[in-house]
């Protein structure tokens, strides 16, 4: 594996943070021996696609794909199917980038990064994909899966107690040390490249690869799962391709309990 990155998002009325969010992805770059932008456009009511178009003109490293099929009807559908064609571009061109990243491009990745951290953390051979906290704590609950937490936060009544049992690990956590779980996302995410190249993105909801013991103790923990015609369609898409990835190739995933954002 070569020491280059690939870094990908999608991208939907997103045209108010794309100077700072290309800014930051050519500071990441920057840092590895080679790196490339993908991003998947859906359409959008802003200028993100004059953005993706000026931004092409200026870095030849940047490449971007319009979604020109009918607008699916879930969030989580559209984003799985987003992130979904990017890891096919790596399979198909890059499998030989040791690194990847997901990365969202609207306000929660609209900050300066604290580039020495990430080369700290790419010294480490802790950890096969690891994301971080943010500057305005652990807002992402719903990608979260750290037992007993393991299902979905919006299908349960308490759907705010994943995001308190999360920041009260965090904040106990000493800063030089890396919290395991099944799932996490919280905005920014780097993986190792042969750890999750086989896996791919589900935003259906769907308990079938979930373990038995894992969703008896997410109950115990969190009360009885609340599911009705509003929540029974959509899950985070980012679950299930964790979770493929632990199956799969015993991956590890881990938070940092630092800001990767200032």
């Amino acid at each position: 594996m070569s020491n280059k990155c690939c870094i990908c998002g999608t991208v939907r009325n997103c045209g108010q943070y794309l100077d700072k969010i290309f800014s930051n992805m050519e500071l990441i770059g920057s840092i590895f021996d080679d790196y490339i932008i993908i991003l998947y456009y859906d359409s959008s009511d802003d200028d993100t696609l004059e953005k993706l178009n000026n931004y092409k003109a200026k870095n030849n490293r940047f490449s971007f794909f319009i979604n020109k099929s009918e607008m699916l009807p879930y969030r989580t559908y559209r984003i799985a199917l987003g992130r979904n064609f990017c890891l096919e571009q790596i399979r198909q061109k890059f499998s030989d980038y040791e690194y990847f990243i997901m990365m969202d491009c609207d306000d929660k990745c609209n900050y300066d990064v604290k580039i020495n951290l990430l080369k700290y953390y790419l010294s480490r051979n802790d950890w096969d994909g690891l994301t971080f906290q943010h500057p305005s704590g652990y807002y992402d609950s719903w990608a979260l899966s750290k037992r007993p937490f393991i299902c979905s936060c919006h299908h349960f009544k308490n759907v705010g107690k994943g995001q308190e049992y999360i920041n009260k690990i965090i904040n106990k956590t000493p800063k030089t040390a890396l919290i395991p779980c099944l799932s996490a996302f919280n905005g920014f995410a780097i993986y190792r490249t042969n750890k999750f190249i086989n896996c791919y993105y589900d935003g259906r909801f769907r308990l079938d690869y979930i373990p038995k013991l894992l969703f008896i103790q997410n109950i115990i923990f969190a009360g009885r799962m609340m599911i009705n015609d509003t929540n029974n369609k959509e899950d985070c898409e980012h679950r299930y391709f964790h979770f493929c990835a632990i199956f799969k190739n015993n991956a590890r995933i881990r938070i940092s309990p630092n800001s990767l954002f200032t």
